[in-house]
């Protein structure tokens, strides 16, 4: 049944009203080419602040770029009030490709995985050497998260004036892991600072450790002009710290060589859930040219393995190997075994 003559009209036509308001619905979203670039500093609770040209923005996700969550260190495009004045709130509307992801899960039978640091460049892994004692098993877990994510590892013992490094040093040495040593004077003088910072210049890298172990002092003695408060007391029982650090956060490094350091809250577990074990072998790259005989899915633990046969032909140093296989094993054991 025609319910209008034939040269109906527009105003003929009878419109069904939006009970949500007068604007029609549509699948086409603004361009934003206007849009400004800028870079996440911190995120806290919904809150977003990120850095455009040399000031502080406070930004929202906008609603378009849906579950697609923005961390530290992403490259992001903002609109509406970029002042950085106070009560002032941006909107971020896109989210740049990450050229690299430090990753972790709360726990190895944990299926959601938590992005920490986004286009970092290295990952510091901060232990104390004693007060509390070292725990390679975090250690090797880390090292495994900066392999898988592209990051290049760094290894920052602190507290030498309490036990010596060289076992620590010793396990790690197949790896050719770059490190610093520092003691707990010279955190106040400058000089471990000095060290550490001459493997930062001109990169973003990201600090990681457990609780206690220093840290957020050596965050505070690398970036002076943004002290964060300072790790808490060790507990006698337990041997570990308190949190004290509650969000990550990327500070400038300063100087003409710029850089940045990201300081992350202290970790007590890392998992591992994530983790593709055939990836960690990139970060090999003398074995990794042994594995074209390997079995489909090879672990690189098991009888058929190629790369015994690549080093028992002096392809590579059985130290390599057995700091490959120690990684790779690393998510059957927990950080306190």
């Amino acid at each position: 049944m025609r319910r209008y003559g034939r040269n109906a009209d527009e105003d003929d036509i009878r419109v069904r009203p939006n009970r949500k308001g007068n604007r029609p619905r549509t699948s086409i979203r603004p361009k934003h080419e206007d849009a400004a670039d800028g870079m996440v500093l911190t995120v806290d609770r919904g809150r977003i602040t990120c850095l455009v040209e040399d000031r502080a923005v406070v930004a929202m996700k906008a609603r378009e770029l849906g579950r697609k969550a923005a961390v530290v260190g992403d490259r992001v495009s903002l609109v509406g009030d970029l002042s950085g004045g106070k009560d002032s709130l941006a909107r971020i509307v896109r989210i740049g490709e990450r050229s690299s992801v430090l990753r972790r899960t709360a726990d190895d039978d944990d299926p959601y995985e938590r992005v920490v640091v986004a286009n970092a460049d290295q990952l510091a892994i901060v232990t104390a050497l004693a007060d509390p004692e070292p725990r390679p098993r975090l250690i090797d877990r880390c090292l495994v998260a900066a392999f898988d994510g592209g990051l290049e590892p760094l290894l920052v013992l602190t507290k030498s004036d309490l036990a010596p490094p060289s076992a620590l040093l010793e396990l790690y040495g197949a790896l050719d892991i770059p490190y610093v040593v520092t003691s707990r004077e010279e955190l106040y003088d400058g000089g471990a600072a000095d060290r550490v910072r001459a493997h930062l210049w001109g990169r973003t890298t990201a600090f990681v450790g457990h609780s206690g172990v220093g840290k957020t002092t050596l965050v505070n003695a690398l970036v002076p002009e943004e002290q964060r408060r300072s790790t808490g007391h060790v507990n006698a029982v337990t041997g570990r710290g308190r949190h004290t650090t509650t969000s990550a956060l990327a500070l400038p490094l300063g100087g003409d060589r710029g850089g940045w350091v990201v300081d992350t809250p202290g970790v007590r577990s890392f998992g591992l859930h994530h983790v593709d074990p055939s990836r960690v072998i990139n970060a090999f790259p003398d074995l990794e040219r042994g594995t074209d005989g390997c079995p489909r899915a090879c672990s690189h633990d098991e009888p058929d393995c190629a790369l015994d046969a690549w080093v028992e032909a002096g392809h590579a140093d059985p130290a390599r190997l057995y700091s490959l296989r120690r990684l790779l094993s690393t998510r059957e054991r927990r950080e306190g075994d």
